[in-house]
């Protein structure tokens, strides 16, 4: 209740801070928030060409497939890797103004989610002149998307305020950031893989988020039901947990800084 309080009393710096991590993101750019749309679009083309064309890849509606994949992993991606050093770019205003610390992390992560529904105006399009078409069953993607906003920001809570104190976190972060995408199946179906790599990617809930997103976009369906279950249960899990440790180091920012 104390974290809802102070972002009510604080809703005006974090309204400016959102903002901020989004223009800021392109300042500077000529073609500015557009690149919203243009990376995701270009990432897709050249796994596209790769994988469909040099690789010989036959799955249907491949370029869908990608795109669906992509644009949920680059939310997911970009708040990570912004998020982690959210306190330590931040460190003069930490040091001279007091400010709920968490605004910051929580910046990040919803610049992020303002970004990727942005992005999906990309799949949209996909569907529609790929020939898929679009159902009523994109209803369920925002519903998805919060999940996965509260998942990334309990990472972001976590991991921000250890890099405070293990400044090699990051780094190591984006290593294992590096192998997740791998094995996440965004550029091929778990299918396609044996059995016991198909247990081991279930463990990943990315993956589940992404099937989550293509169920709705792509294959005009409704996700699992225990599949939701299991993530919200997770998600609460991660996001309670990551806030716990925030609050638990967030004492020594000033100092550590």
């Amino acid at each position: 209740m104390k974290l809802i309080h102070d972002l009510y009393n604080y809703r005006e710096l974090l309204k400016s801070n959102v903002k901020k991590e989004i223009r800021g993101k392109y300042k500077g750019s000529f073609l500015g928030i557009l690149w919203s749309f243009i990376n995701p679009l270009l990432q897709t083309i050249v796994y596209t060409i790769v994988f469909s064309i040099i690789m010989k890849n036959s799955m249907d509606n491949y370029l869908i497939f990608v795109v669906t994949g992509i644009i949920p992993w680059n939310f997911f991606l970009t708040t990570m890797i912004q998020g982690i050093t959210t306190i330590k770019s931040n460190a003069g205003i930490i040091k001279k103004v007091y400010f709920p610390r968490e605004i910051l992390p929580i910046s990040v992560v919803l610049s992020g989610l303002v970004n990727f529904f942005i992005s999906c105006l990309i799949i949209l399009l996909f569907c529609l002149f790929s020939g898929i078409g679009i159902s009523w069953h994109i209803i369920i993607v925002p519903f998805i998307a919060v999940i996965q906003f509260f998942f990334t920001l309990g990472l972001v809570f976590a991991l921000s305020a250890i890099n405070i104190y293990i400044q090699d976190t990051e780094y190591i972060i984006q290593f294992i950031l590096n192998m997740v995408f791998y094995a996440t199946p965004i550029l091929y179906q778990a299918t396609d893989l044996p059995i016991l790599f198909q247990k081991l990617l279930n463990l990943n809930p990315i993956t589940h988020m992404l099937n989550a997103y293509r169920d709705a976009f792509m294959y005009h369906s409704l996700p699992s039901a225990r599949i939701i279950i299991i993530l919200i249960v997770l998600t609460t899990i991660v996001c309670f947990g990551g806030f716990k440790i925030f609050k638990k180091l967030e004492k020594g920012f000033a100092e550590q800084v």
